[in-house]
């Protein structure tokens, strides 16, 4: 499942990826952060991304859903495996992480990466 999420992250307008943290996987756009997952060897493979307000409160009330940690704040959730939720939904969620990031960018920004 991971690298079917990881194929899919990368086919979102102006992603990138970053290896940050020793080995963690940072999907960034413009620079920003909205997703992050495990080395793909790591034995635990769990997501962490990007909410709306509203979407923070449903799916930190599922099993296995939890506030990010350091990233709370900023409104991100940690699953511990990615098959907590339906892969067309994790795909949803992530696709609306990276809009939500992107719509925070500069319209200079925006316009660079053809957003």
């Amino acid at each position: 499942m991971t690298a079917k999420l990881r194929a899919y992250l990368a086919t979102l307008p102006g992603a990138t990826l970053s290896i940050q943290w020793g080995d963690d996987h940072v999907w960034k756009v413009g620079g920003k952060m909205f997703a992050i997952l495990r080395a793909p060897d790591a034995k635990a493979q769990p997501i962490s991304f990007k909410t709306s307000d509203d979407s923070f409160a449903i799916l930190t009330g599922l099993a296995g859903i939890v506030p990010a940690p350091y990233l709370a704040r900023a409104r991100w959730v940690q699953i511990d495996r990615p098959s907590r939720l339906k892969p067309a939904e994790l795909k949803a969620y992530l696709a609306r992480a990276h809009a939500l990031v992107a719509a925070g960018l500069t319209k200079k920004a925006r316009a660079a990466l053809g957003l």
